[in-house]
């Protein structure tokens, strides 16, 4: 099995651990390449190439662009992508009944769920007029999950200030720039870029004391003030890979898609010495 990422994140290890109940485990009848870009989004194709010169039994990817280098690289190996962020709109999937291909996994239909972030943070930050919006524009899945967050911006009376990060080295020069700009608050349009650095992200907006919106209930967890997001199912990935060892096709895998949203906040405040 091929596993593509970014980097490291210790909720992937959940995907493996749950291939166990089927009967596959790491190291004793399971071998996994795993391969990370490090930021670097133009090596994901590198990557893609190795899976193939490997003939590896299925690939999975947790983010867009890998999932586009792969499908680029290979029309019959099977490709899991867990949480992939609007795959309608990034033209990943026909449809997630019928997605066609050699795609499948788990729908995150993120630009649905963009007013309601907004609107949260709007109620939770008094005078709130403008807020910065840290993202990446390389990731096409976040191309139409921005146009979606400005739209609602504007029916809400709120003023956007686009922060783009691509890579790690980005991220100092975007931090600095949302601190002299002063916003009210920060909102971070979620993927494996940000991901990657989260603790950065919920540092800097702890440390300037600007409230914060994510999308994912692990920010909030981890310290960010509050987040809302769908709840996907995770048996996904695990059913597939099964059915794909038994040598069925993708095409027989319907896409699974958020049951409802959650909203989360801070339990407790970080502290900083200092």
């Amino acid at each position: 099995m091929g596993f593509i990422a970014h980097g490291h994140e210790s909720f992937y290890d959940v995907l493996f651990e749950g291939l166990r109940e089927y009967g596959y485990e790491e190291g004793r009848n399971l071998i996994v390449e795993r391969r990370y870009a490090r930021g670097q989004a133009e090596r994901f194709k590198e990557f893609a190439a190795e899976m193939v010169r490997l003939n590896v039994d299925a690939i999975i990817v947790v983010t867009t662009p890998a999932a586009l280098a792969v499908m680029n690289a290979t029309k019959t190996i099977p490709i899991v992508h867990p949480n992939a962020i609007d795959p309608l709109n990034t033209g990943l999937i026909a449809s997630l009944a019928h997605p066609g291909g050699n795609l499948t996994g788990g729908a995150q239909l993120t630009a649905e769920v963009s007013a309601k972030r907004l609107e949260i943070l709007k109620k939770v930050v008094p005078g709130l007029s403008r807020a910065a919006a840290l993202w990446n524009p390389a990731n096409p899945a976040l191309v139409f999950s921005w146009k979606e967050t400005q739209g609602a911006a504007r029916a809400l009376g709120l003023t956007l200030q686009s922060h783009e990060v691509q890579g790690p080295k980005d991220f100092a020069a975007a931090f600095a720039m949302i601190a002299q700009e002063r916003p009210d608050a920060l909102l971070v349009l979620q993927d494996a870029v940000t991901m990657q650095q989260r603790n950065e992200i919920i540092d800097f907006a702890i440390q300037k004391r600007l409230p914060s919106m994510f999308q994912e209930k692990g920010w909030a967890v981890a310290g960010g003030l509050m987040s809302y997001g769908e709840n996907l199912p995770i048996g996904a990935p695990h059913t597939s890979w099964t059915g794909f060892s038994k040598g069925q096709s993708p095409l027989i895998y319907p896409w699974n898609k958020p049951r409802s949203s959650t909203w989360s906040s801070m339990s407790e405040p970080r502290r900083r010495s200092g």
